[in-house]
């Protein structure tokens, strides 16, 4: 069987080549360029990146291609990025890039190649269920799951599972450094990117301010609507920022311990442009027990039990939380949590799950 792996340079992509190769696939490379703005940026890793590929497929011994998405990045990607973060919302790009970019762009250019099939680095997993006759691709979290990245994969839907391996889905990361290792991969200790592919390690706002002006209005506490100082833009801060307020010399609640409390984004009120803020982590306007999701996918292809307990993760790093979806329709589903949760993000993806299978999920509205 014909298999083209998406390869970025990375530790996990190359041992995926590899396990494959090792199965007796007949496995091509493919490095994908997507972003092209700055490639004379010290931010802009691709081209160490593509020397790292090209060095790992010589190794391995498999044929490599370079293929260019940059166009279809910016229009499919990162023109949806601007326009949300613009709306005051703060999205999550990796999740559409896996949906417009590696699983389709690159899932259709695999096939016009004559793969069968595609793989990725992903530590996620894929199993064909068959229940009362009917038979479905479900995608199930990672045996890591400290690495699972089932969550940036919810808007896969059964076409593209269909076609997708993940052969890292049952391995640790630690042995997939080991399996590197000992094939002599020089990627074998290559540090996680991490972040946002198109920005890298550079300052995120400094980024931002290249596409979007600074839209200064007034920082006001929530609580009784002091004007606090001034904020350069609604787009350059996330609900929960405790960072890069600036506001941090003014004082107000103290803690048990008379320490003044530290202020946290709570609100954005993007008529009036108006950035809200409070004091200490665990105050009450920082939680919410319920949600509503838009831009549904439901992997199955069929909407999910209403009152059915289930779990939901509303970012990538928190845990899965228990919760109940108590109305869904074609256009929205609200989630309610067994418990508060901290901080929930209008823009962020939250991702159901029923055990180890990912249902799907939506954007946070």
């Amino acid at each position: 069987m014909k298999v083209v792996v998406g390869m970025s340079g990375g530790v996990d992509s190359s041992v995926t080549a590899l396990l494959l190769k090792q199965q007796g696939y007949q496995v091509t490379g493919l490095f994908m360029k997507n972003w092209e703005d700055d490639d004379d940026s010290e931010y802009c890793s691709t081209r160490q990146d593509l020397v790292d590929v090209a060095s790992v497929c010589d190794v391995i011994g498999i044929d490599l291609e370079v293929v260019n998405f940059s166009k279809e990045y910016k229009e499919r990607v990162f023109a949806d990025f601007l326009r949300e973060y613009e709306a005051g919302r703060t999205p999550n790009p990796d999740v559409l890039c896996n949906s417009e970019i590696k699983f389709r762009c690159f899932l259709d250019h695999a096939m016009q190649l004559g793969a069968e099939r595609i793989a990725t680095g992903h530590y996620a997993q894929v199993r064909k269920w068959t229940n009362d006759g009917r038979s479905e691709y479900q995608l199930l979290k990672a045996e890591d799951g400290t690495k699972d990245q089932s969550y940036f994969l919810y808007r896969l839907n059964q076409e593209q599972l269909s076609r997708t391996l993940f052969p890292l889905g049952a391995l640790y990361k630690r042995e997939v450094r080991a399996i590197a290792e000992r094939a002599g991969l020089h990627v074998a200790a290559k540090k996680d990117s991490t972040g946002i592919c198109f920005i890298g390690e550079r300052p995120f706002r400094e980024f931002l301010m290249r596409y979007l002006p600074t839209q200064p209005g007034e920082i006001r506490a929530l609580d009784d609507g002091r004007v606090l100082g001034e904020h350069q833009g609604l787009m350059y801060h996330t609900i929960g920022q405790r960072k890069g307020l600036l506001i941090g010399g003014i004082k107000g609640n103290q803690d048990e311990a008379g320490e003044h409390e530290a202020w946290y984004v709570a609100k954005k009120d993007v008529k009036a442009n108006v950035l809200y803020v409070v004091q200490g982590h665990d105050h009450p306007a920082l939680r919410r027990e319920r949600l509503e999701a838009a831009d549904l996918n439901w992997v199955a292809g069929r909407t999910p039990r209403t009152h059915w307990v289930y779990t939901a993760k509303p970012r990538y790093r928190t845990p899965d939380m228990p919760c109940q979806i108590e109305r869904v329709d074609a256009e929205r589903a609200e989630i309610v949590f067994a418990e508060p949760q901290w901080a929930l993000t209008p823009g962020q993806s939250v991702a159901v799950y029923e055990s180890r299978v990912c249902l799907g999920g939506g954007i946070i509205v």
